[in-house]
């Protein structure tokens, strides 16, 4: 399992001209599964993910938490996150599981960030989205387990 968290001031994603999800502060997290990742693997990654300290204390440091900024999580499913790009320019995407099992875990994972008090939004899943962001930093951080 992928994470590409991105910090930003504000995100929204979009399906057929419709706004399926859009948050103020807080984190845009990109989420690939691969045919290994299980239930106990999207547990470590939401774990880690809610207690991330990457927004700005009083002090300017990298220190709260977005529990402790009031902030939101919007989490869009993104298979070429596994892109294998090694032979020829043609990306294979053989890395990535399955869709009846992605959408399983991705389900389960989004599950889990809501279990953590943590408004959440999302994209759809195997949809063609527009997604658009302002990223507050930049800050990018790739989690991956």
């Amino acid at each position: 399992m992928k994470l590409v968290i991105q910090r930003v001031k504000n995100a929204e994603v979009e399906v057929e001209k419709q706004i399926v999800g859009k948050i103020d502060k807080g984190f845009l997290v990109f989420l690939g599964i691969t045919h290994n990742d299980t239930k106990e693997t999207a547990d470590y990654l939401v774990k880690k993910l809610c207690n991330l300290r990457v927004f700005e204390d009083q002090k300017g440091k990298m220190n709260l938490g977005i529990k402790d900024i009031n902030g939101e999580l919007l989490i869009v499913s993104q298979f070429t996150l596994y892109a294998d790009c090694s032979q020829g320019n043609r990306p294979s995407f053989t890395n990535a599981a399955k869709p009846e099992k992605a959408n399983k875990l991705y389900e389960y994972f989004c599950e889990q960030c809501k279990q953590n008090d943590i408004p959440i939004q999302t994209g759809i899943f195997g949809a063609d989205m527009k997604v658009e962001l302002l990223n507050d930093g930049p800050v990018t951080i790739i989690l991956e387990k």
